[in-house]
């Protein structure tokens, strides 16, 4: 029994066990979303998942309602505006609006749902992206932030779906 315990081991510790897991994390990385005023009104984390990448995001202090969300092309979040995030991320230079023909481009998510209290849970996928560097890439150049609207995203006017001021910004990083 102990000579097949230790040759388990082996052939683990050399990789030769099919189907055995990965103890290595994926990439991950979060945001720290902020109001103008700077206080704290989202957290978001973000995980390559398979085809992707995964956000998670609570927020805990924004206007109730239904606002759009974006991933936007620099890593800056200047207040009050946030206009130095700079337009959607759009490395393939396609339109905005999953219901646009022409579009659409990576930085588009899902509307973010906020109830009375000011709280609310988002999880969506970027399909294509990664957290590295390059083309897809969520860190790569500029880095990118992420960025929640005033309003709604009607998922088709070009270049940022009708969604209104920027109301809260995190540098992914």
């Amino acid at each position: 029994m102990r000579h097949n315990l230790i040759g388990a081991a082996l052939a683990l510790a050399a990789g030769g066990c099919a189907g055995t897991m990965s103890t290595e994390p994926r990439p991950g990385a979060s945001a720290e979303l902020r109001d103008a005023g700077g206080s704290r009104v989202a957290q978001a984390a973000l995980s390559e998942e398979a085809g992707g990448v995964r956000i998670r995001l609570e927020a805990f202090g924004l206007p109730p309602g239904v606002h759009g969300i974006h991933v936007h092309a620099v890593g800056r979040c200047d207040p009050p505006a946030f206009a130095s995030a700079g337009p959607h991320l759009n490395p393939a230079d396609r339109q905005h609006g999953r219901d646009n023909p022409q579009g659409m481009h990576q930085g588009d998510l899902p509307n973010l749902t906020i109830g009375a209290d000011g709280r609310g849970r988002y999880d969506a996928t970027i399909a294509g992206a990664f957290l590295s560097n390059g083309e897809h890439g969520l860190r790569g150049g500029a880095g990118t932030a992420l960025v929640i609207h005033a309003q709604p995203d009607d998922y088709r006017t070009d270049p940022s779906g009708n969604s209104g001021a920027r109301i809260a910004c995190g540098v992914i990083g």
